[in-house]
């Protein structure tokens, strides 16, 4: 008889990303068990690269709990990799779960630490081995474009277009990256950038193509947003800004040819303007960092 574990991220591709030394250490402590995640369909391209996932659900949408239920029922184990809120408790509980693992109901939740550190930390607490370096998908060849990606969910944690577009002209072989609600945005750094419209991939590609993409790209520049952590996965150089939080928290591991940017000041990550330490980052910064990253 089957035995199922039910794991819920029902949040974005950088949440997902940073989910996986979790997931990779449930698939190492229930090797019997058949790994459900509970996530957002569009993100079905990643699940099966992380070697720790049997199948997906659907769950998607805004806010601290993204569903009114988990379409799931009876897991024998449920891990709550969402949040610590009661919602994403609740949900998890109306699924009937044998033994629910979730802040809330074990280790206080902790303020202050890396993202992919505190899921890590919930798995231990339970007493389960979790390696927070293990978070790569594969390794680029580095043999496509440098990717400007300049969007981001909050207007606090995008960098000026007309900067990106400094940054794309002072790069070679330069594609812009976005969702198809970015595409305005892209086509305005490409354009400046005096980049020709066919670099311009925003509202183009699937998550499956962006996932190509980035797999075999020289340099990723970006702001604190998926693509970031995306870059990290396929270990590919990158250059990250980030405004109004640090990058203690969401930001690239140490050593792996990445750079994060900041100006040591926090912010609201939700706000409607680029946050101010997010502005004083100059085009210079990123620039030299782009070409020392690549080396």
């Amino acid at each position: 008889m089957a035995l199922d574990l039910l794991v819920l991220r029902g949040l974005g591709l950088g949440d997902l990303l940073t989910a996986v030394p979790a997931l990779r250490a449930l698939r190492q402590a229930f090797p019997r068990h058949r790994i459900t995640l509970a996530a957002p369909r569009a993100l079905d391209a990643l699940p099966p690269l992380t070697g720790a996932v049997d199948e997906q659900v659907d769950v998607s949408g805004p806010g601290p709990i993204p569903m009114d239920r988990v379409p799931f029922e009876r897991p024998d184990i449920a891990v709550n990799l969402h949040g610590k809120g009661p919602q994403s408790i609740a949900a998890l509980r109306d699924t009937g779960p044998g033994r629910l693992i979730s802040f809330g109901t074990g280790p206080p939740y902790p303020e202050g630490v890396h993202e992919v550190r505190r899921w890590c930390g919930l798995l231990e607490w339970h007493g389960i081995d979790a390696d927070p370096t293990d978070l790569t998908l594969g390794v680029s060849d580095r043999t496509g474009p440098a990717i400007v990606h300049p969007g981001a969910a909050y207007p606090a944690r995008r960098w000026p277009p007309e900067r990106f577009a400094e940054v794309a002209a002072a790069l070679d072989d330069v594609v812009v990256t976005g969702n198809a609600e970015e595409t305005p945005l892209a086509r305005r750094v490409a354009e400046r950038a005096g980049l020709p419209p066919g670099r311009v991939l925003a509202g183009r590609t699937t998550m499956a193509d962006l996932v190509d993409l980035v797999s075999r790209s020289r340099l990723v520049v970006c702001g604190d947003t998926g693509v970031a952590h995306l870059a990290t996965a396929f270990c590919v150089p990158s250059v990250v800004l980030f405004g109004p939080v640090s990058p203690a928290l969401w930001g690239p591991p140490p050593g792996w040819r990445h750079v994060a940017l900041w100006a040591g000041r926090n912010g609201d990550p939700h706000g409607e303007r680029p946050d101010p330490g997010l502005l004083k980052i100059e085009v210079s910064e990123v620039v030299d960092a782009a070409l020392e990253v690549t080396s």
